[in-house]
């Protein structure tokens, strides 16, 4: 049997977004682990303002991914896109120019407010055929992994010759370039439409945020990133403390990342493949919670004992950064896995502001262990919200167009599919003219379905 390949034109969306998306997570992460030790020197700096200018982006990113998700239904991807790199570039342009914390701050806020990411899969969608869309889902996915670990290693690198200004700038031009990727490179779709899987839809969000199931992964992306941006509070000021200049610290993060990648594929395998996905997730939590709990009381005078607890601690968080989305798609019911997912942003979001915010308070009033003895306190709170979470079934989410003959037996035609080997679920959209269904691939046949709606 042949394998279907993407299109010319897909392969540039891909491609192109995959790379805007590097762009610009490359602009907001780099700063993490540098912002905590050069901006002491600004003017009117302290613990608690320098952590809101670590987490400040998320605040306007929660606050505005939806609301942006739905401008780019009306005015069209490509002019939201634009426009909120351009307020990218005015952050970064407002943080390099400031002398003081507060006008990093409101840079950081500002970089977050070009609040574009359901704009470009919602775009991704509009130029890929439904049978590549997973496919060119998981490159942009990856895309984002990958440039978390590199910006890791650049911020040190790019801060210690041209400090925390010269590393705005650089953000600035990172945009500047994403500008192009969008005008010159991407694709324009000749019709936006709404896709379910990867928009908002109105109505949609009451029923998600009263679904228990998805509220448990929706509490535990924003634990998961307020620990994050916590720990990066104080992480570069532990590694001080224990004599590794700032200059020198890419050479902690660049192995530690690399080899926390490697060593999280097997638990990914394991939780698919044997379908183990429920006590992996809660072993990474727990992972989270031990190394948290142990960089707070053991890693203060030992350099060998921070390496390998921030090595367990980002394989932990590795793996849950990929469990918690495949979570979502497989819990979300049928056509609503746009507004779990946005939903599920926000969440992640809002949890890097409030950890950025507490854990830069919490610095100033108790030091660096008392930061992060709380992350591991919250780490083994959410295992145990997690551990009621019943054991989500290996289902994924497939749209077909609606034949044109469909609604001359509507209740037969859903019928049918509901027939089909590993079909679980049924959900049809006539204005939309698609199917949306929560299917087990394992069982699921293409053939079988090819015949049903022929």
């Amino acid at each position: 049997m042949s394998i279907e390949v993407m299109t010319t034109g897909e392969r540039r969306a891909v491609t192109g977004l995959a790379g805007l998306y590097v762009l610009r997570m490359l602009g907001l992460f780099m700063v993490l682990p540098v912002l905590s030790i050069y901006s002491s020197d600004l003017e009117g700096a302290t613990p608690a303002l320098i952590g809101m200018a670590i987490g400040g982006y998320g605040l306007t990113q929660a606050l505005l991914q939806i609301p942006f998700g739905f401008l780019s239904d009306k005015i069209g991807r490509k002019t939201v896109i634009v426009f909120g790199l351009l307020l990218f570039i005015a952050g970064s342009v407002v943080a390099a120019m400031s002398e003081s914390i507060y006008g990093v701050i409101i840079g950081r806020c500002l970089q977050g407010s070009g609040a574009i990411a359901s704009s470009v899969m919602a775009l991704l969608s509009d130029l890929t055929r439904e049978q590549m869309r997973m496919r060119a889902m998981a490159v942009v996915g990856i895309s984002i992994g990958i440039s978390f670990s590199v910006a890791l290693v650049l911020g040190p690198i790019i801060s210690q010759p041209f400090g925390l200004e010269g590393l705005f700038w650089f953000t600035a031009v990172l945009a500047s370039m994403g500008l192009a990727v969008i005008w010159k490179w991407v694709p324009t779709p000749q019709r936006y439409d709404q896709h379910r899987d990867t928009g908002v839809q109105k109505g949609q969000l009451k029923k998600i945020l009263k679904h228990p199931e998805l509220l448990r992964l929706d509490f535990g992306i924003f634990i998961l990133h307020l620990i994050m941006t916590a720990t990066f509070v104080v992480i570069p000021l532990r590694m001080l403390e224990l004599e590794l200049l700032a200059q020198h610290h890419w050479m902690v993060y660049l192995p530690i990342m690399i080899l926390s990648f490697l060593a999280m594929i097997p638990f990914i395998i394991v939780a698919e493949k044997k379908r183990k996905m429920k006590p992996i997730f809660i072993f990474a939590i727990i992972l989270v919670a031990v190394s948290q709990l142990m960089m707070g009381s053991l890693t203060a005078e030992s350099r060998s004992a921070l390496f390998v607890f921030l090595f367990i601690y980002f394989m932990a968080f590795n793996l849950l950064e990929a469990s918690l989305p495949s979570l979502v798609s497989k819990i979300s019911p049928a056509g609503q896995k746009g507004a779990a997912m946005g939903v599920y942003s926000s969440s992640q979001f809002m949890g890097a502001f409030v950890g950025g915010a507490a854990g830069g308070w919490l610095y100033g009033a108790w030091g660096i262990d008392a930061v992060l003895i709380v992350c591991g306190v919250l780490a083994l709170i959410w295992a145990v919200v997690v551990f009621p979470m019943a054991t989500p079934k290996h289902l994924t989410s497939k749209a077909v167009s609606l034949p044109e003959h469909w609604s001359d037996d509507a209740d037969g035609f859903v019928k049918r599919l509901l027939a089909l080997p590993g079909v679980e679920e049924v959900v049809v959209i006539a204005d939309e003219k698609a199917a949306y269904m929560k299917i087990d691939k394992a069982q699921f046949d293409d053939q079988a379905l090819a015949a049903a709606i022929a």
